[in-house]
């Protein structure tokens, strides 16, 4: 089945499944209104004279109505759940034709001193990140902005591999937990909240003497009021009890409120982890790393979403508290507050050193699912070779994946020796900046362990470094040069370190004058070469790949060009061998009205 079948074919399930969930709130709606007239019906016609019978039919008439509005919340929260899943799979279909606006941005992580992020448009509108981002939770966008700025391991680039190839095939479960997530967005606020009570010391429990008195308390405070009903005690030693363990209540609540109001928002949030988390601990992987990720939700023989869940029901019954009607009696009988409290505090001391363990994985998920989806809406693309030795990369019909595929044209690379660098002169607008941007992005994706847009791609583990796209920066009081000297002191400095770079540069120098320019430009690639560097350069400056001469094994001189009909021009977009003879410049001069 083919992704957009698939995609189809799901949302007109789920639509009419959403239908009957609806016509189930209708009915629901009706039988409860049935229930209530039934109840008062039978009050009427049989209190008089069959008391018993009415009560015995009343308590049935009500425990059917209390199970109709549990049935009745349940089918509402399908229904929302159903609506989600719509959502996704319209958005997704909407993917396919290369609209990504559904999806975030990621504009938050964007960070313009990064080796490349600028330069290969990382975040923002019409990002790559847009592209591929299906997470749900803030610290799952996190992440996966993260595999995007760092190159992994061969190790975890491959296991990453194996996990999308998997979960590509499981796209019910991947909209199963971007559809959980919607429902209530896991903030960081959230998480901060829970680990800064994790950490703060235990107000109760640290004390002994609370174990005991949570029991004797509550055993006195219910014998007193028995002794009271069954009239051994006067009703003034009654009230005065109430009153001394309503004292108690109030003095605790004091201590408990501040721990209570903490913790007391997120508890929504909780929830859909828990079963986030439950359906993670539920799917059968083969995948090694899943597998291993599902191991990392059991601690103690009990899993994730049961301690998480626990903890949930804790914080609801404390959420008793904003019930005065309910709270009081059950605190001057059960002091039930700090019966909630110590459960608290007992849950912490047991967990505390999971939870984020448990986040974590789920970000990791997330994660993974995004780039699975990425796999099933791509399946043209290929996951990369890795090549142990330095430097390889190789490509056959490579893309810019950001261009939609109707107007994309593929290219190849083949670098198969650390000291070689790309020359690539050409006219303007004929795609010298796409091309690099190409290699860049999709060497992003390899080293993240993602599919990339091409045919067939081998490159070694490398980190990127690219020199593309300079701004001046007028808080810091830098001009657009002088930041890209900057820029090249980066790539200078990891060079000479010998570290494993890929080095991007296009039309470097170019705040300066010609002479200085060239200069510089020289200086830079016999530097890369001197320290066995791999880099590709695009110029305008023809008289640079006269440099193959003096370094005929190093430098390879490649070219895009323009066709030229008369005063018109023409680009085919493909990578051409040797040097460019064919300039553009004064042509599109001409046109803008310069006489040239």
């Amino acid at each position: 089945m083919s992704n957009r079948v698939f995609y189809e074919t799901r949302l007109a399930t789920l639509q009419q499944q959403l239908k009957t969930h609806q016509k189930r709130t209708t009915t629901f709606a009706v039988v409860r209104l049935g229930n209530v007239f039934a109840i008062v019906l039978l009050m009427y016609f049989l209190w008089s004279h069959y008391q018993w019978l009415a009560i015995v039919s009343t308590v049935i008439l009500i425990a059917i109505f209390i199970r109709i509005i549990y049935k009745d919340v349940a089918n509402r929260a399908a229904i929302k759940h159903l609506q989600l899943l719509i959502t996704i799979n319209e958005n997704e279909l909407l993917a396919l034709d290369e609209q990504y606006h559904p999806f975030k941005n990621g504009q938050a992580f964007t960070r313009h001193d990064h080796f490349y992020a600028n330069d290969m448009d990382i975040f923002g509108a019409a990002s790559l990140y847009q592209m591929i981002n299906r997470t749900t939770s803030e610290i799952g966008a996190a992440t996966l902005a993260n595999w995007l700025l760092q190159p992994a391991t061969i190790d975890t680039i491959t296991n990453r591999q194996e996990a999308i190839k998997e979960l590509s095939n499981q796209q019910t479960f991947t909209q199963q937990i971007q559809a959980l997530g919607k429902a209530n967005f896991i903030k960081n606020d959230t998480i901060a909240s829970i680990n800064k009570w994790l950490q703060s010391p235990n107000q109760f429990l640290q004390y002994k003497h609370w174990q005991w008195l949570r029991c004797v308390l509550p055993a006195i405070s219910i014998s007193i009021t028995a002794l009271y009903v069954v009239d051994i005690i006067t009703i003034n030693w009654w009230y005065l009890s109430l009153f001394i363990f309503a004292a108690v209540a109030f003095q605790l609540n004091k201590i408990i409120a501040p721990i209570h109001n903490q913790l007391s928002h997120i508890v929504d949030e909780l929830n859909i982890l828990s079963q986030s988390l439950a359906c993670i601990e539920t799917q059968t992987f083969h995948s090694p790393y899943l597998q291993q990720l599902q191991t990392q939700l059991i601690s103690q023989n009990k899993t994730a979403s049961t301690q998480i869940k626990q903890v949930t029901k804790i914080l609801e019954r404390l959420d008793l508290r904003y019930n005065v009607v309910i709270a009081i009696p059950l605190n001057i009988l059960l002091l039930w507050h700090l019966q909630q409290i110590l459960d608290l505090e007992k849950w912490k001391m047991n967990q505390q050193a999971h939870l984020d363990n448990w986040l974590q994985t789920l970000a990791t998920f997330e994660a993974l699912n995004s780039m699975a989806v990425l796999h099933f809406n791509q399946p043209n693309w290929c996951f990369p070779v890795l090549k142990q030795q330095h430097f390889f990369m190789k490509a056959t019909a490579l893309g810019h994946p950001l261009i939609k595929s109707n107007k994309r044209v593929n290219n190849y690379i083949d670098i198969e020796t650390a000291g070689q660098i790309m020359l690539i002169t050409g006219s303007n607008m004929a795609g010298k900046s796409t091309y690099l941007r190409s290699i860049g992005i999709n060497t992003i994706l390899a080293m993240a362990g993602a599919p990339v847009c091409a045919s067939h791609f081998e490159l070694s583990p490398v980190q990127l470094i690219s020199s593309m796209r300079i701004a001046d920066n007028l808080e810091e009081s830098t001009s657009t040069f002088y930041a890209e000297l900057k820029k090249l002191k980066t790539v200078i400095e990891k060079v000479n370190a010998g570290e494993k770079v890929l080095i991007l540069l296009d039309e470097i120098l170019r705040g300066t004058n010609t002479l200085d320019r060239h200069t510089g430009s020289k200086a830079l690639i016999q530097q890369i070469i001197k320290q066995k560097a791999a880099a590709i350069l695009a110029t305008h400056d023809v008289d640079l790949a006269a440099l193959q001469q003096q370094y005929p094994h190093q430098i390879m001189n490649y070219h895009f060009d323009a066709q030229i009909n008369g005063e018109e021009l023409f680009f085919d977009y493909k990578l051409k061998d040797g040097v460019c003879t064919n300039m553009n410049a004064s042509l599109l001069m001409k046109k803008i009205g310069l006489d040239v």
